[in-house]
């Protein structure tokens, strides 16, 4: 009895740390002469506290996806569970008492014009058992969570978009959510007014431990904000991980373009290599892409590299970011010196777990083999 016991809390200590579960969801769209699969059995986990992108191109079947969470779109065949309860299980009545357990926000925020901000924060309390004074408290302390305390009431035309998105998170938050829903949330907003909203989004995921599912098409959006991402391509997820994990070891096409859009290093590489002044190789020399990850940034890898093998390096193109409180660094590089010791210089970066890519050019003459070009 003390060993089921045992195992019966491991389980539940081990299994209860998930917020939301989707289990081979499929969603099938039937039109008069086709049958359209939007999402094909996916998979996918959500731990409580997560920030969890799911990021892809449009048509992707993302914001299809995120809609099964809560409903809104019925999934075809699979499983929704969410805080413990298949909500495909649920009756009408349960589902709308989950439903208040799971915010939602939207790319256009869905205001109602004609009603000041106050009352739009206060639209899905309208059936709750609060007085009125309790209702006016609980707007009050919404509206200041969201830095907007000044303006209840104002109406939605006199608010700008990024107050306007403000306003749509403190109405999905009013009954107190255990997860929020952003969908496409940042894509109407300025670089600067996404970066405050993300900004919010972060407070409140930390604050509330909220947890937070983003849909978006925009990598520097899963970058600023997010802890773990899923990568989808028609309908389906192809690549899921960490952000660092996502970020450094990217496996899927797909995820590697997303990442070098964010990281900047195609728009580099483009520039270089559309400026032949910047890259002037010598017949020897070896252009190449290196990237590398947590401590190995602080080394002074470049240096070593001169007084070791003789190599020197041009760097045409170089950032660091901090990724989860993890350094993550990109370079363009030209080695320059004799083939042999390029070789082994390279070959010394793979070995301190650093990632070289060869970028194949005219002007670049020399190839290495294989096993050195990409680890």
């Amino acid at each position: 009895m003390i060993l089921k016991g045992r195992f019966f809390i491991l389980n539940y200590l081990e299994g209860g740390n998930s917020m939301i579960q989707l289990e081979q969801v499929s969603v099938t769209f039937k039109t008069k002469d086709q049958q359209i699969t939007a999402v094909e059995q996916v998979d996918l986990t959500v731990e409580k506290g997560d920030v969890f992108g799911i990021v892809g191109y449009s048509g992707a079947g993302k914001s299809t996806l995120v809609r099964t969470i809560n409903l809104l779109q019925r999934p075809t065949s699979g499983k929704v569970i969410v805080a413990d309860r298949d909500l495909l299980s649920l009756t009408p009545k349960e589902l709308r008492t989950a439903r208040k357990k799971i915010g939602m926000i939207f790319q256009h925020f869905n205001l109602m014009a004609s009603r000041t901000i106050a009352d739009n924060v206060a639209y899905p309390l309208k059936h709750s058992s609060l007085s009125k004074k309790e209702l006016s408290e609980k707007v009050s302390g919404l509206l200041e969570l969201v830095g907007l305390s000044d303006k209840h009431n104002a109406y939605p035309s006199q608010l700008s978009g990024g107050q306007k998105q403000r306003v749509a998170i403190a109405r999905a938050l009013a009954n107190d959510p255990e997860v929020l829903l952003c969908d496409e949330a940042t894509s109407a907003l300025d670089p600067k007014t996404t970066s405050s909203i993300l900004a919010l989004l972060k407070e409140l995921n930390r604050k509330l431990n909220l947890t937070i599912v983003i849909i978006t098409h925009e990598m520097q959006v899963v970058k600023e904000i997010c802890t773990k991402v899923a990568v989808m391509e028609k309908g389906r997820v192809v690549e899921e991980g960490n952000l660092v994990q996502i970020f450094t070891q990217p496996r899927k096409p797909i995820t590697k373009d997303f990442i070098n859009t964010a990281t900047h290093v195609d728009q580099g590489l483009e520039t270089i290599l559309t400026h032949p002044s910047l890259l002037d190789l010598q017949p020897n020399d070896i252009l190449a892409k290196v990237s590398y990850v947590g401590a190995t940034t602080s080394e002074p890898l470049i240096a070593h590299l001169y007084s070791q093998f003789t190599i020197s390096t041009n760097i045409l193109f170089g950032n660091i970011e901090i990724l989860q409180d993890t350094p993550i660094g990109n370079l363009i590089v030209i080695f320059s010196g004799e083939k042999i010791k390029s070789n082994q210089a390279l070959a010394y970066l793979v070995s301190k777990d650093i990632k070289v890519e060869i970028i194949e050019h005219q002007q670049n003459v020399i190839s290495l083999p294989r096993k050195q070009k990409i680890s």
